[in-house]
């Protein structure tokens, strides 16, 4: 959560100012300066120059919340209930994202059923012996596999808790293409390794893919204030009035630690170089020793 540092001062002191200034904290989901600032800077500073057509939502405050709501919508859109998920993917710790999550000890945490998750082996998971996607898409055409339609595919690019396991941009790539044939949308979590921790401002930019809805949390804010986002297709926009809703929709703190950090570390392309560059400092010097 805190890709910018501790205290950064920059961010600080937009804070600062802010609260200083008496501006509106709690705003619930009505508009606010703050949030008008920050929907205007994310779409100019990310979104436009990447052509990525989504909407903004803010879901609640954790990265957990942006999974709920991306699973919900989709399957509101699709009109179906399976979500297909990734051995060793982790999503959160509410009942929906642990359906998706693989991790045992958590699942076991939810003391019910974990229902309406399908599970399918990651980039690699088989060593490179099974082609990909083999099984998904052989259960996908057999009508007596037992698999009920999905809805969508949900998908960390790098797998964060799952043990670090990236996957390869040709294996998005063709995921993206298995979505499309088969109608279903994918949902792509960025909430660990989205904001620029793999370079790019989304981990997904790599292969070129422009999933269906994303999720963002974590080091959105900048300042590690609690804030997330489900950004989705401008056709997938099919809620109701207050159909999704939550208190703490609102932090207007983190809109304006968020917009600053946006402004002051994305504006002019050298974020990205720059931790491209530390990466490769870090791989040359690991593989001589």
């Amino acid at each position: 959560s805190l890709n910018y540092g501790h205290n950064n001062p920059v961010l600080k002191r937009a804070l600062i100012d802010y609260i200083e200034r008496d501006g509106i904290t709690h705003g619930l989901d009505m508009a606010t300066t703050a949030k008008r600032a920050f929907l205007e800077t994310f779409e100019n500073v990310i979104l436009r120059p990447r052509d990525l057509p989504y909407k903004v939502m803010f879901p609640g405050p954790t990265g957990t919340n942006a999974v709920e709501s991306a699973l919900k919508l989709a399957r509101k859109v699709k009109g179906r209930e399976s979500v297909v998920s990734f051995t060793n993917a982790f999503h959160g710790m509410s009942l929906g994202s642990l359906a998706v999550t693989g991790n045992a000890f958590k699942r076991a945490g939810a003391g019910i059923p974990l229902v309406h998750g399908t599970p399918m082996p990651f980039d690699n998971y088989f060593d490179g012996q099974v082609p990909d996607f083999l099984w998904f898409e052989r259960l996908l055409e057999d009508q007596g596999s037992g698999l009920n339609k999905p809805a969508a595919v949900i998908v960390e690019t790098v797998q964060g808790e799952g043990g670090i396991n990236v996957a390869r941009a040709e294996w998005l790539r063709a995921l993206q293409e298995l979505c499309h044939r088969q109608d279903m949308l994918l949902i792509v979590d960025d909430i660990q390794m989205g904001c620029g921790r793999t370079g790019g401002f989304f981990s997904f930019e790599e292969a070129g893919i422009v999933p269906d809805i994303v999720t963002l949390s974590k080091s959105i804010s900048g300042y590690g204030l609690p804030m997330s986002l489900c950004l989705f297709k401008g056709e997938l926009d099919v809620w109701e009035p207050g159909e999704h809703n939550g208190t703490f929709r609102g932090n207007n703190p983190a809109f304006v630690t968020a917009a600053a950090t946006l402004d002051a570390y994305w504006a002019d392309g050298q974020m990205e170089k720059q931790t491209l560059a530390r990466g490769e400092q870090v791989e040359q010097t690991l593989l001589a020793i």
